[in-house]
């Protein structure tokens, strides 16, 4: 979107820590030309001012602030505080587990299916945990939450027991959606999961309308709805259309969404450098008229810091937020990856970043609680999984009559002949099918 070259870019702009992004974030104040796209700034920096007598945005609200100008003005309001912690104990210790959670789940999920108990492909969310429990603990049950193909921690965090996840993994019948979605199509009612989504950029869409929904609820309906939800993707769903066109209709319509952009640097093995013509995602935002913010995704306070005010943002009926977590994924692509494409010496960096080492690091020299105490975590966790395992290999396999459930709107349409018995259980119903 070309903005008039009357329009002024007001930035103040801070150190990133991210080589990626600083060597693009060195703005000032100036006037951009017709063909100049609307910048943003990373974590701290006020995304935009808009003249407002240019016409073909006065509906639009005269500024756009960013996230973490809100959490920098909040710091200055409270600098008389007597703690300069960024959590509680209690926070601390949710946060903790949540991750060595997901970490230790996905652990055991590569071991079961190189053991053959799990099939099709499976992707793993090592590394990246920072992003799921940086924003999804700071959710309420009515929130909604719209994964990927990723997306077993997700659900762990929004509290699906590991259980029902891992039963589902091995395709059992106690399983969050009873075996039939398996380890990309995690779905739970119950706790507002609304799926994994196998397509990239396919869920986007869904979560834009469950945002929608939200709105429509309390605007239309006039009913008592503050609901949010997340929706989580990764850099290279960035450059499909899906993602522009629902950042346009939450914009417009002040949809209560944060999009949640999970940048591992990789779609499978394509650098994210070599994909996009501008690799700063957050940029994006600003040019529908929401907040841009890039964050260190493998800081898990520095996540939750911006993540209370985007869903803050949400909830308050002021919009949406894009938000750019910087990642990276310890393994794979997927387990039937053997990731030989990433330079040996990028992933030995990350994994000097590990996001429990320094949570836990933080932990301990804030004296927040002891090493007893997470030590406590970590073997409660590893019984949690365990059983987790134990019960998915007990619980029994679906029966063929469930397979064509939950498929067709008719039910006597396709799947289920005049008798009312499913049509696959006829012996003649693959009759031929041998020969094609």
């Amino acid at each position: 979107m070309a903005c008039s070259a009357t329009t002024r870019i007001i930035h103040n702009p801070l150190a990133i820590s991210s080589s990626r992004s600083a060597e693009k974030s060195d703005f000032s104040c100036k006037i951009l030309s017709p063909s100049s796209f609307w910048g943003s700034a990373s974590l701290g920096k006020k995304l935009l001012s808009v003249n407002k007598a240019i016409s073909p945005i006065s509906r639009r609200s005269a500024t756009v602030v960013a996230v973490s100008d809100v959490v920098k003005e909040k710091k200055l309001k409270s600098s008389s505080s007597v703690s300069n912690l960024l959590i509680t104990k209690e926070e601390g210790l949710v946060l903790y587990e949540d991750m060595v959670l997901g970490r230790a789940f996905e652990d055991m999920c590569a071991q079961m299916y190189y053991r053959g108990k799990m099939f099709g492909f499976v992707h793993l969310y090592n590394g990246q945990e920072a992003v799921s429990t940086g924003f999804i603990k700071l959710l309420k049950k009515e929130d909604c939450v719209v994964s990927t193909y990723r997306d077993h921690v997700h659900a762990l965090s929004k509290g699906v027991p590991a259980r029902q996840v891992m039963s589902e993994l091995f395709g059992k019948t106690t399983g969050c959606c009873r075996g039939q979605g398996g380890s990309m199509h995690m779905f739970s009612k119950e706790h507002n999961v609304l799926g994994g989504f196998a397509f990239i950029g396919e869920g986007i869409p869904v979560a834009t309308g469950a945002a929608f929904t939200s709105k429509y609820k309390r605007e239309v309906l006039k009913e008592d709805c503050d609901e949010v939800t997340l929706a989580f993707f990764g850099d290279g769903t960035c450059n499909n259309g899906q993602f522009f066109e629902c950042l346009n209709m939450a914009a417009l319509w002040k949809l209560p969404i944060v999009f949640v952009v999970e940048n591992n640097l990789w779609a499978i093995g394509m650098s994210h450098l070599r994909a996009t013509s501008d690799p700063e995602i957050w940029k994006k935002g600003p040019a529908f008229g929401m907040p841009g913010v890039h964050v260190d995704g493998m800081d898990v306070l520095k996540v939750r810091e911006v993540a209370i005010e985007a869903v803050g943002r949400a909830r308050r009926g002021e919009g949406p937020t894009l938000v750019e977590c910087e990642t990276y994924r310890f393994r794979g692509h997927s387990l039937a990856d053997p990731d030989e494409l990433r330079d040996p010496a990028e992933k030995a960096h990350y994994a000097t970043r590990d996001p429990i080492t320094a949570l836990k690091k933080y932990i301990l020299e804030n004296k927040l609680a002891s090493e007893a105490e997470l030590k406590a975590i970590e073997k409660k966790i590893d019984e949690v999984v365990e059983d987790s395992v134990e019960f998915a290999d007990k619980s029994p396999v679906p029966a063929r009559s469930q397979l064509l459930e939950n498929v067709f709107a008719d039910p006597r349409g396709f799947g289920i002949g005049p008798d009312g018995k499913y049509r696959c259980e006829d012996p003649k119903f693959t009759e031929g099918t041998a020969q094609v």
